[in-house]
């Protein structure tokens, strides 16, 4: 079978979307909306817990690979059954032409759990990570291989500006080493004190999580040897997740072994008839 470059088809869409809901909520209006709004719940705090491996749960009714995942696909139904089985975090897909998405589902899913919610879409501009501030996201995902390093700084350092946080994922060593060195620092506050020595203030970094996704984003191809290859060149200092190909605790038990903080879960739970068994399952909850 040729080989096609799904990602590239997916992003010429995105700008099409992108423009479309400029439209109808132009920038400038949908950041006059952003005050107010209630501060974000940590992702990052409720993936990293020590000597534990979290679970992401992911809602998604279809995908590029599969079609139609899930036929009874009721949003808020699948956020229940997932805070009652315990996961750390979900992430919701709002990418509609591909993964019948809508980033309505971010605050359905808000309003039903306590659990920070994750947007995993394709990012490529700021405009989309004020859209996820306000419909309600408490972490954003960005994908290295469709942005530059300047760019990745850019959205990281607004999204921390705005109270998201980030997972911002790799799937080659190039993309990680792209990443690795990635240096974003928080904004000097106004309202900070400013230091008579003369001596220039070392800024703090902004953290963010590094996710390894086992597949190919242009062959829609899955192998579970990338994160064999490349969690080891991730520093201990970074929250690493795990995306694509896991589907049951042999699995997840490997990747805790291995040292893996949290892995993101979708296909395999939504093609569940029941979907919390599966999630206990999978975890060996």
């Amino acid at each position: 079978m040729k080989k096609k470059n799904f990602l590239k088809g997916i992003v010429e869409r995105k700008k099409e979307s992108i423009i479309l809901a400029k439209q109808n909520l132009p920038e400038e209006e949908l950041k006059n909306k952003l005050s107010g709004l209630a501060p974000c719940r940590s992702f990052l705090g409720a993936i990293h817990k020590p000597r534990q491996i979290a679970l992401i749960a992911e809602i998604k009714k279809a995908s590029p690979s599969r079609g139609v995942i899930r036929e009874s696909f009721n949003v808020g139904e699948i956020a229940r059954v997932y805070q009652e089985s315990g996961v750390q975090a979900i992430s919701v897909l709002t990418e509609e032409n591909y993964f019948q998405g809508h980033i309505s589902y971010l605050q359905e899913v808000k309003n039903i759990t306590g659990l920070p919610v994750l947007r995993k879409d394709f990012i490529i501009e700021c405009y989309q990570i004020y859209e996820s501030r306000y419909f309600g996201a408490d972490a954003v995902l960005l994908i290295a291989e469709l942005l530059s390093k300047d760019k990745l700084i850019e959205l990281i350092s607004l999204s921390s500006q705005l109270g998201l946080e980030v997972l911002v994922e790799v799937h080659t060593e190039k993309e990680l080493k792209k990443v690795l060195g990635l240096k974003v620092a928080l904004p000097e506050s106004d309202s900070s004190p400013q230091k008579p020595s003369g001596k220039k203030q070392a800024r703090q970094l902004v953290d963010f999580a590094i996710g390894i996704n086992n597949r190919n984003l242009d062959t829609l191809e899955v192998d579970f040897k990338t994160t064999e290859k490349l969690f080891p060149l991730v520093t201990k200092d970074r929250i690493a997740v795990v995306e694509s190909g896991i589907k049951g605790h042999q699995d997840v038990l490997f990747l805790k072994i291995l040292g893996v903080s949290a892995v993101l879960v979708g296909e395999t739970l939504m093609e569940a008839a029941d979907i919390g068994k599966r999630v206990e399952e999978l975890m060996g909850w």
